[in-house]
């Protein structure tokens, strides 16, 4: 009974959606106005992302029962949305997310392996222990399957690894539905994670049924893995902290009776999905919070409580916050050489070219796959096996392999600037938002 009620609370005052132009010299502002729900910022920020607009502003208000957010944003160039054709999207997608979508919450899965039949195609997951060549083995057991990856995104973070993987039956085009071939599919595949004593990717679950978003999954297979454990073994069998992340604070605001969240870290795209995209997996809602980006720096702050309306407790909650959302702005870094692979698409091209980079003792940090039209267009972040940027003597001797003008180095690591250390913040930062946050701006109001 309550659910209907909710449903028609909200049909009784549908969702606004404005998009201007004129107001922001440099940015396309977008305004949401909704009925309040636990995941609505989720789903708003997700079409955004989708869209691979870039945000580089926002407001964020959901005190009460109504939601009020304000972004502004660029396309990847860094101008307005003109497109009359995107800005209608926006619009209609927007309301039709925030007026019908009732959960975006789904159960986290502990399987390791998942596989999950849909029309187009079969849904592979995996997760399990990194190391060198891992992808190499996985592309060649699917290119013996006859399995054809028609997209893929693959991450790795604090030594572990995960995927979420699209195949289709490489004589059909179509999803693999036959159970023993599935069975099989898995059964190898789970060979290949569990290597020599990763007992823990041995177990295996089906994927959910409906569940399409490949990158939250992502979030949630590494999340479940524990990733954010920052820790890892010497050559001597000591345990000893990883490197330092970004700048994340966590503490008790006892005004207003909230928890407060501020983050700095490099500004990088899609960062506001990856923070927003945790917080709510990990059942915290943002009441209030304030994004803004400078050059190549992020800052944002949240005010949050727990879905059952407390703050934070405790401080191994605290730690556990932080270091949750640190795996969190970590994943998607950029690390490595990036490169770039456009070519026709064939059955074995993966497993080809991953086989090229172990044969040339590279560690593949991250990767998107996709396949569209015929044509294959990869991306892939790279280092040596000792996690350091690769020599262009390698570089070449990969190019060579793998075919002329096919493969080509869209970022180096190597020539990119570096995020000023802690204490030096940029006069942007150090003027603007130790003045100017959320509390100063008498914009907190407290939730009853």
């Amino acid at each position: 009974m309550d659910d209907e009620y909710a449903k028609l609370i909200r049909r009784m005052n549908p969702p606004r959606v404005v998009i201007d132009n004129d107001s922001c010299e440099n940015a396309t502002i977008i305004q949401v106005d909704s009925v309040n729900k636990h995941g609505i910022l989720l789903q708003v920020v997700q079409v955004l992302t989708d869209l691979n607009l870039v945000i580089t502003k926002a407001y964020i208000s959901s005190d009460g029962g109504w939601f009020m957010d304000v972004f502004n944003v660029t396309d990847q160039d860094g101008n307005k949305v003109r497109d009359e054709e995107i800005i209608s999207y926006i619009q209609k997608f927007l309301v039709t997310q925030t007026l019908e979508n009732d959960e975006v919450l789904l159960p986290s899965l502990r399987g390791t392996v998942g596989l999950m039949p849909s029309e187009e195609h079969t849904s592979i997951e995996l997760s399990g222990t990194d190391r060198p060549g891992l992808l190499s083995e996985v592309c060649a057991v699917l290119a013996d399957l006859h399995c054809n990856v028609v997209n893929a995104a693959i991450w790795t973070h604090n030594a572990r690894a995960a995927a979420v993987v699209h195949v289709v039956d490489d004589i059909t085009d179509c999803a693999i539905e036959d159970p023993k071939r599935l069975a099989t599919i898995k059964k190898l595949l789970r060979n290949v994670l569990k290597g020599n004593n990763d007992l823990k990717t041995a177990k295996m679950t089906l994927s959910p049924p409906g569940f399409t978003h490949r990158e939250r999954r992502l979030h949630q297979i590494m999340f479940d893995d524990r990733d954010y454990v920052k820790v890892r073994k010497t050559e001597q069998g000591n345990i000893e902290d990883l490197k330092s992340g970004p700048c994340i604070t966590v503490y008790y605001c006892s005004e207003k009776d909230y928890t407060v969240i501020t983050m700095r870290s490099r500004d990088r795209p899609k960062l506001l999905f990856d923070i927003v995209c945790t917080l709510t997996d990990m059942q915290y809602v943002v009441f209030h919070g304030v994004v803004h980006t400078g050059k190549n720096e992020a800052y944002q702050e949240f005010y949050i409580r727990h879905v059952d309306g407390l703050p934070i407790s405790s401080e191994a909650e605290r730690e556990r916050v932080i270091l949750c959302l640190e795996a969190a702005i970590e994943r998607r870094t950029s690390e490595g050489l990036e490169l770039e692979l456009c070519t026709e698409d064939r059955l074995g091209l993966l497993s080809d070219i991953t086989r090229i980079f172990r044969e040339n003792s590279l560690c593949i940090k991250r990767a998107e796959i996709s396949t569209q039209g015929g044509k294959a267009k990869d991306i892939f972040y790279v280092t040596d096996v000792t996690g350091n940027p690769v020599e262009q003597k390698t570089v070449d001797s990969i190019c060579e392999q793998v075919g002329p003008n096919m493969l080509h180095v869209k970022w180096n690591p190597c020539h990119s600037e570096k995020l000023p250390e802690e204490g030096t913040i940029s006069y942007l930062f150090g003027s603007l938002f130790k003045v100017r946050t959320l509390q100063s701006l008498k914009l907190i109001g407290s939730y009853t």
